[in-house]
């Protein structure tokens, strides 16, 4: 996980009961029991401990964060899947890049292509001025629905890296097939995109998140760049939850 050295960002300060039982569940639970393993712990897994018990670890309260909006150009997936993934990331997050370079794409082949699972995109700037212009310019990018491409682009190995001022905006959007880029700046630069981010985002803090990426699974928590077992196992929980309660409201 990433995490900012420090944050000039005011956490939301009112807090409605439910989203604070929420916050100490992402703030705890996702941060203690599904952190990474340690690898010099004796006998330590580089799995985090998610039950193959479909209810196990799983918050009804933290489930109604799925937006399952069709016209969200931020997500990827049908919006009734079974399973909804929401993720809270930072373009300038090393470990979110592993996590959209190493894991998200099997993840989009096993289980958004054949309607299981749905991904909901949530811009977490937490790196400063940079983190918010390049989040900005993702939802900028998806108002011509190419925010995935742009994803792809700016996750790329070695992306961060030439860091992500006015003029490279510009050519990630280009690399992503934006076409329009004029619309594109202006669209970056747009209150409309200020806030969407700032919804994002406070979001996220009022769920307890400090550091990304963290997901959220149809209610069950998950930090860090985990395994991709990791989040098999908690889609296929998940998806075996939905169907015993589709089954149940059946009869």
């Amino acid at each position: 996980m990433s995490s900012p050295q420090s944050s000039s960002k005011t956490r939301p300060v009112l807090i409605v009961a439910g989203v604070a039982v929420a916050a100490v569940l992402l703030g705890l639970v996702s941060y203690t029991a599904t952190k990474p393993a340690d690898p010099s712990a004796a006998g330590s897994s580089s799995v985090a401990e998610v039950s193959a018990d479909p209810a196990a670890g799983v918050y009804p309260e933290l489930e109604k964060y799925a937006r399952r909006d069709a016209s969200d150009k931020l997500a990827l997936g049908r919006a009734d899947a079974p399973v909804v993934l929401i993720e809270y990331a930072d373009f300038k997050c090393g470990y979110c890049g592993k996590f959209a370079r190493d894991t998200e794409p099997a993840l989009v082949e096993k289980y958004v292509e054949n309607g299981t699972l749905r991904i909901e995109w949530r811009n977490f700037p937490i790196f400063g001025e940079e983190s918010e212009a390049v989040a900005r310019a993702s939802w900028a990018a998806g108002q011509q629905g190419r925010f995935w491409q742009f994803h792809r682009a700016a996750y790329a190995e070695g992306a961060k890296e030439k860091g992500f001022g006015e003029e490279r905006l510009r050519a990630l959007a280009a690399e992503a097939g934006v076409p329009d880029l004029a619309r594109f700046a202006k669209d970056s630069g747009s209150e409309a995109a200020r806030e969407a981010v700032r919804k994002d985002q406070e979001q996220g803090y009022a769920l307890g998140a400090t550091s990304t990426p963290s997901f959220l699974v149809n209610g069950r928590p998950i930090a860090g760049a985990q395994p991709l077992e990791t989040f098999t196992e908690a889609i296929e929980a998940a998806a075996e939850r939905a169907k015993d309660a589709k089954g149940e409201a059946g009869r």
